[in-house]
């Protein structure tokens, strides 16, 4: 029961968190509700939205309708205009090198100065000029991948999960938890929120984003057993190679870390499944001259978080740390050392 009701016959703000298990607003899920708000302002044509990414097959599509989707005889349009992306191969082309590639005599998107055969700059053309060469492809390395849909969209579209938005939040930041935190098992309930960590779409990435900070916070000595189960959904977040799932899981990755004793060096064995997207993205700074970066204020910077966490890695991870880190990206100077 309430105490303290206000004049409508409503239970207070501090009544609702006084009975049901209120979390405290984090930065980090604040900061992507507030940056999709101002994406909206400022590109108008959509190009940056959740829309924008679903028709391109960046982001999951969802249902068709909150009872699930539609039959196909009664909608056969659904999804129509949605542009499907190749499971494999949809981002890395053959490469000019690769035998039998050009036999027929046309190059690469069927260019009429081709190679001939695999051997053609080695055969002679009898005095017939060879043509310019085909330029060489984009290996791809630091393009987007589709996000793919967690596990978390799932069990909280079934209502499996113990979680609501408070919604008289300021700044919609809260979590209204239906039970104690600490009576979660951690076993089950955190490895989904961090796979939910990696979605583009609301509630999802809110609910997921606040609920790990949550959980993480009051976790204490059951968060360390779970640190095994946590490595694929994080694998599978840095996959997507997207700048804005990258700075969110690294900043969740960091607060993993300081959250209890020995969880940075339970994570040293894990640095070849976590570090090699680090490396690709080591070195992605702005060079803006004497111009004002606003990512550095919302801590979105991917070098500049990218070597952030790498520190914390190294100063938490005990004395294997820094070899292991130096192995997987070579170019990391120990910032303890020395």
């Amino acid at each position: 029961k309430f105490q303290g009701l206000q004049p409508n016959g409503l239970p207070s703000e501090a009544a609702m968190a006084a009975a049901i298990g209120q979390s405290k607003p984090s930065r980090a899920a604040a900061t992507l509700m507030l940056d999709d708000a101002l994406s909206k302002i400022i590109h108008r044509d959509g190009s940056t939205g959740i829309k924008h990414a679903k028709m391109h097959g960046m982001a999951p599509l969802g249902s068709h309708s909150c009872m699930g989707d539609f039959p196909s005889d009664l909608a056969p349009d659904a999804w129509k205009h949605v542009k499907v992306r190749p499971s494999k191969g949809g981002t890395l082309k053959k490469s000019a090198s690769s035998p039998g590639l050009g036999v027929s005599g046309t190059g690469l998107g069927g260019s009429s100065h081709g190679l001939g055969t695999m051997h053609a700059a080695f055969v002679g053309t009898g005095g017939i000029p060879r043509g310019l060469a085909p330029p060489p492809t984009k290996a791809g390395a630091t393009s987007m991948r589709p996000v793919p849909p967690s596990q978390f969209r799932v069990f909280y579209d079934r209502g499996d999960l113990p979680i609501a938005i408070l919604h008289g939040a300021c700044g919609g930041g809260k979590i209204a938890w239906k039970v104690d935190i600490e009576k979660l098992v951690y076993h089950h309930y955190l490895p989904i929120f961090f796979d939910g960590a990696r979605e583009q779409e609301e509630p999802y990435r809110f609910l997921a984003v606040q609920g790990v900070y949550d959980m993480l916070e009051k976790g204490g000595p059951k968060i360390l057993p779970v640190v095994p189960q946590l490595i694929i959904p994080l694998k599978t977040a840095l996959n997507t190679r997207n700048p804005v799932v990258i700075c969110t899981i690294l900043k969740i990755i960091q607060s993993l870390v300081k959250s209890g004793d020995m969880i940075g060096e339970a994570l040293v064995p894990y640095y070849r499944q976590l570090l090699p997207v680090l490396n690709i993205f080591k070195n992605n700074n702005l060079n803006i001259g004497d111009k004002i970066d606003y990512n550095q204020r919302k801590n979105m910077n991917l070098g500049g978080i990218i070597a952030e966490t790498l520190e914390v890695l190294e100063v938490h991870g005990g004395e294997d740390a820094f070899i292991n880190i130096k192995y997987m990206i070579p170019t990391y100077e120990s910032s303890v050392i020395g």
